[in-house]
């Protein structure tokens, strides 16, 4: 007997009401989180999203589609894996002149960089011209945030997120330097520590996240923790030496 298809996500208006996350796509569906399609990419309909536990994720070509996945990956701040090797390196990077953390000093090239990178599963990238304007414009606005690692005077690697009080959600993150990319993710537990922050949302599974600690969640845990987490002060995205300290440096 052949399994009934998915119904189609439903289709929002610029500046419509997002669906109930209840509605999104189910596991053993074609895409598993989709939630909806259309709308628009503006500060207002990001800050709904997010509020409600939505993000958008599409390629170039395709229309804006909106997600909120079932189980959600989630850094548990606790469970942050610092293995002997990574200790290692971020004792080097904080004792070696030439080497810095950066907070917000160039998000526009953080994003950049991260759209440019390769991705595993094929080619191209879901940070397309229309994305990135959208979250340089939420930053502007102070809900977008970039950790960065410079050394030598180079931006080396970094990551970018989301925070919305004391709710912070990671984007995503580049390397052009070998372990660039999770010098800025301790960094920024080391922050989120310092301000009471007890998780980082990861968004969708990942080795390469599990390997470091992140773990699932079930999609009504996360909205619930959420909306207590949005109701927090919001972390001081200012990165100090002190803060190495936070992740056991």
């Amino acid at each position: 007997m052949q399994k009934p298809s998915s119904p189609p996500p439903a289709r929002i208006e610029p500046g419509g009401p997002f669906p109930g996350v209840e509605n999104a796509w189910g596991k053993g569906s074609p895409a598993p989180g989709l939630l909806a399609v259309g709308g628009r990419l503006d500060v207002d309909s990001l800050l709904r999203a997010y509020c409600a536990g939505i993000f958008p994720w599409f390629s170039d070509g395709q229309p804006i589609l909106w997600w909120s996945p079932d189980p959600r990956m989630v850094l548990q701040l606790d469970a942050f894996r610092l293995h002997r090797s990574l200790r290692r390196v971020l004792r080097s990077f904080r004792d070696k002149d030439g080497c810095a953390v950066r907070v917000n000093s160039d998000l526009a090239g953080v994003i950049q960089a991260c759209a440019e990178s390769p991705r595993d599963g094929g080619n191209g990238t879901w940070i397309v011209p229309s994305m990135q304007q959208a979250y340089i414009a939420l930053h502007r606005a102070g809900y977008a945030h970039s950790v960065e690692t410079w050394i030598d005077g180079e931006l080396a690697g970094g990551l970018y997120c989301v925070s919305i009080g004391g709710a912070v959600f990671g984007e995503s993150m580049f390397s052009r330097r070998t372990n660039a990319s999770k010098i800025a993710l301790a960094a920024l537990v080391g922050m989120c520590r310092a301000s009471g922050v007890e998780w980082i949302d990861c968004q969708q599974n990942t080795r390469h996240l599990a390997s470091l600690g992140a773990a699932e969640m079930s999609r009504i845990d996360f909205l619930a923790r959420s909306a207590l987490a949005m109701a927090r002060p919001a972390p001081r995205w200012h990165f100090e030496t002190t803060h190495w300290q936070l992740v056991d440096v």
